[in-house]
């Protein structure tokens, strides 16, 4: 194992945020969360699509850069290299993703909600909600080990208890076939496309950002681990984006062949 050339870094959101550039990672999360807040807040339709879009351009962007170019160039470096490089860029990605992701999925969740044009809307945020809830804390814990965990598993409780009760709430009484034969197949789509990207972006890639701070802050960084980690999460990032380029072909077609 290598030792790491820069300074190690303190443990915690602190010692991230510090990596990252404080200034950085407090606007790249309060900026794209406020804009959210002010144009749910403004109950303007439009404001609310030009949040939901404007933040959607930049994580497909993003990621499209990272899967395209970013992977490869990096992807040629030595060991050593590439992991001073994910070293560097990655506290920036811990911030900047996870607020663009939560601000897009949630804007699109929002409008749809407002234009009132989704088909038991309620019962598929419900089903949504649990069939992205449960599997990320259970792909969280994993990426840490620590299925065993007794914390890890006071987490997946309140997951699925949780989960369980919005379900119970508002699926009585409605058809599953009904909901699925009334709700537009560009919709159901969507659903399944947006959840691929939240358990790969929420599940996979943030842990394993996190995985690659960890190793940052200890005292002897595995270079090789870092790179593979970062590696793996770049050339997500370029799954990602055609992923997320499909949620616009789709978004296309249901605005004018629905």
């Amino acid at each position: 194992m290598a030792q790491s050339t820069a300074d190690t870094p303190e443990w915690g959101i602190g010692g991230l945020a510090t990596q990252a550039n404080t200034a950085f990672a407090a606007g790249a999360v309060v900026v794209p969360l406020a804009a959210l807040a002010a144009a749910l807040a403004s109950n303007d339709v439009r404001a609310l699509t030009y949040v939901h879009v404007m933040a959607g351009v930049l994580w497909t962007g993003i990621d499209m850069f990272m899967g395209a170019v970013l992977g490869p160039v990096v992807g040629s470096l030595d060991p050593k290299q590439r992991a001073d490089f994910f070293g560097r860029f990655t506290p920036k990605m811990t911030f900047l993703m996870p607020a663009l992701a939560v601000v897009t999925i949630a804007g699109g969740i929002a409008l749809a909600l407002r234009l009132t044009t989704f088909a038991y809307a309620d019962q598929w945020l419900a089903v949504f909600t649990a069939v992205n809830t449960v599997p990320i804390v259970l792909l969280l814990a994993y990426q840490f080990d620590a299925l065993g965990d007794r914390r890890a598993l006071a987490v997946l409780g309140v997951a699925v208890v949780g989960s369980g009760a919005y379900l119970a709430t508002t699926l009585p009484g409605t058809s599953l076939v009904a909901m699925v034969t009334t709700t537009s197949p560009w919709l159901l789509a969507a659903l399944g496309i947006v959840t691929v990207l939240g358990l790969q972006g929420f599940g996979v890639v943030l842990p394993g950002e996190i995985r690659i701070y960890r190793q940052i802050a200890s005292e002897e960084p595995d270079t090789e681990l870092i790179g593979e980690i970062g590696m793996r999460n770049a050339k997500l990032g370029g799954v990602q984006g055609v992923l997320q380029l499909s949620i616009v072909f789709v978004m296309v077609g249901l605005r004018y062949l629905s």
